[in-house]
């Protein structure tokens, strides 16, 4: 297991991830992209337990991914941070909801499908989590994705929020945009979900030991932690607050015994690693 380093403490470098808390990660492969962003202190009942972002931190972003639609994973307020007119690569059925509130430049996948942002090719790949908005049968809905992003010089896969399935050995077998050539069979990272929102866990996620199953499934070079630590329910910071940090720790124990070959690396929020 390996700590990350502090983002103000770093040397540049081309080729890193940043955790930002919860799902929210900056992907820079030359391109920046960034995933989930949820820039705010809160969101709807949920509060962040840690440090704000600096706006330094996620300006000159090229492109964004959507894994879904829940609230802590699409933030409209969020995103209008980044500007109107940022790309947007989000899930089939989530176009109309942006479209509708400004966003200009959006583009619906389904997994299976693949874009170019600059060089680098994203595919979008399955993921088993409820795609509503909101409950209810009039509640918006869209699939829910993960994310391979390629480059000639690394592979990182984003799970986005899902829970364990047979299908995400398959994340190994993700070509490159589509080139059959350039086959990748081991991801270099996997960005993998450790646990939900606040101190319970619900269907639709991965506990400490599914994401440790996924990575056995996978087998990435380095797997971090994600989805954890950032968010608590107004009211109950100071009575579960540090049970948050126990997931990435559980996760990278089970990791040791079911994929030795896997380096876990931990970020806290704010925290970046090279690839």
């Amino acid at each position: 297991m390996a700590e990350g380093a502090r983002l103000d403490d770093r040397a540049d470098s081309a080729d890193r991830i940043v955790f930002l808390g919860h799902a929210t990660v900056l992907i820079e492969l030359d391109v920046r992209l960034l995933t989930d962003p949820l820039l705010r202190d809160h969101v709807a009942h949920l509060r962040r337990q840690v440090p704000p972002l600096e706006p330094a931190v996620y300006a000159g972003i090229d492109a964004v991914l959507i894994s879904h639609l829940h609230h802590d994973h699409l933030d409209l307020a969020s995103l209008r941070l980044l500007g109107l007119e940022i790309p947007l690569l989000v899930p089939a059925g989530a176009g109309e909801l942006l479209r509708g509130h400004g966003f200009s430049e959006v583009t619906e996948l389904d997994a299976g499908e693949h874009a170019n942002v600059g060089a680098l090719a994203v595919t979008a790949v399955q993921a088993r989590h409820d795609g509503r908005r909101r409950p209810g049968p009039r509640g918006l809905s869209a699939a829910t994705l993960g994310y391979v992003v390629s480059a000639r010089r690394g592979t990182v896969y984003f799970a986005g929020d899902t829970e364990l399935f047979d299908g995400m050995s398959e994340v190994r077998s993700t070509h490159e945009g589509g080139d059959t050539s350039r086959q990748s069979p081991r991801p270099d990272v996997a960005l993998l979900p450790v646990a939900g929102w606040g101190p319970t866990l619900g269907a639709g996620h991965m506990d400490p030991l599914d994401a440790a199953r996924a990575a056995r499934m996978i087998r990435p070079r380095i797997a971090i932690p994600m989805h954890w630590g950032t968010l608590l329910p107004i009211g109950l910071a100071g009575r579960h607050g540090r049970r948050l940090g126990d997931p990435p720790r559980i996760f990278a124990e089970h990791v040791a015994s079911l994929a030795p070959d896997v380096e876990v690396r931990i970020l806290q929020p704010g925290e970046e690693t090279t690839l």
